[in-house]
Formats: C-alpha cells, sequence, structure tokens
C-alpha cells in the first residue's frame, strides 16, 4: 500500500536540486520538491504550500483545509491501532 503524508514546506534548502524542508505533522524532513515545482511556481513561491510526500517526494500540491482532514484521520488511525494492540497484547495475558 502506498500512502502519501501531507506536509507543509517550510524552507527551500537547495533549490537546483529541488530539494526543502517540509513539516509533517511536527516533524521536518527533507523532500524533493521537483513534482511540484512549475515554471510559473518556482521552488521559492512553494514555501507554505501543502504537499502530499511519499518516499520523500512531494507528488502533489493539496489544499490546507485536505490536508488537516487527512491528517486527523492518519492520527484516529494511529489512535486505533494502539487500542487493538492493547486488545491483543490484554487478550494473550488472558491465555
Amino acid at each position: 500500500m502506498c500512502l502519501g503524508i501531507p506536509g507543509q514546506i517550510v524552507e527551500i534548502t537547495d533549490a537546483d536540486n529541488f530539494m526543502a524542508k517540509v513539516d509533517v505533522a511536527g516533524v521536518r524532513r527533507a523532500v524533493n520538491i521537483a513534482c511540484v515545482v512549475t515554471e510559473t511556481r518556482p521552488a521559492a513561491d512553494c514555501i507554505g504550500d501543502w504537499v502530499l510526500v511519499h518516499v520523500g517526494f512531494a507528488m502533489s500540491r493539496i489544499d490546507e483545509d485536505e490536508a488537516q482532514k487527512t491528517l486527523a484521520i492518519l492520527q484516529e488511525l494511529g489512535e486505533m491501532q494502539d487500542e487493538l494492540n492493547a486488545m491483543q497484547q490484554t487478550a494473550a495475558e488472558q491465555t
């Protein structure tokens, strides 16, 4: 399964090589933004843009509302996984 995680471009670290820092749920990481840079939207103009990040690449631009909704769903899924893990552990302890 491929999963794109929303993140916001916060800094251009190397415009010539299309590298930027992207904030993904509070974690900043280096990401290649070549897929979202265009002639009318150069790297320097991408600061503040929300993007879907997959394996170190910003694959597409998304709007902030969509990004926030996706992050909320991913957080809920993580919390659900924590609950399932706790239930499995409890079941294993009871046997």
